[in-house]
């Protein structure tokens, strides 16, 4: 019996785990989104993204049309994470990991490698955390 008991409490704290994962994820791509559409021609957001005031200033509507998008990313997984059938949910949260996982890929190709690394690895090791926890 403990040793069901002790399976049960792990598999709650995978759970618990993946949870935590796609959660940051989703949290990421809402300051994203913030940064994009309401903070883009900041000092510390035209730091964080490379940018010069004048290139800031000439690209705010395109930067906040990609903030748009990046909090749909986020909006998506939270509804994954609180859709009230949890299988519906995790397919939820694939679909939209899978999302960020190809945006990160496709701006690692197209605009700065460490996009994979700040905004693909973590949606990569959610994915795992889902799919195999």
């Amino acid at each position: 019996m403990i040793g069901v008991h002790h399976y049960i409490v792990e598999s709650r704290v995978f759970l618990l785990i993946g949870t935590i994962f796609v959660a940051l994820v989703a949290v990421e791509h809402f300051y994203i989104m913030i940064m994009e559409m309401f903070m883009w021609t900041r000092p510390r957001t035209m730091k964080t993204f490379g940018t010069t005031p004048e290139f800031a200033n000439s690209t705010k509507a395109l930067a906040a049309n990609q903030g748009l998008y990046n909090g749909f990313l986020a909006a998506g997984l939270i509804w994954g994470l609180l859709y009230p059938d949890s299988s519906v949910g995790l397919h939820i949260q694939i679909f939209f990991l899978a999302c960020v996982i190809i945006a990160a890929l496709y701006g690692g190709a197209t605009s700065s490698r460490s996009i994979i690394i700040k905004q693909g690895l973590p949606a990569i090791i959610a994915l795992l955390l889902v799919l195999f926890l």
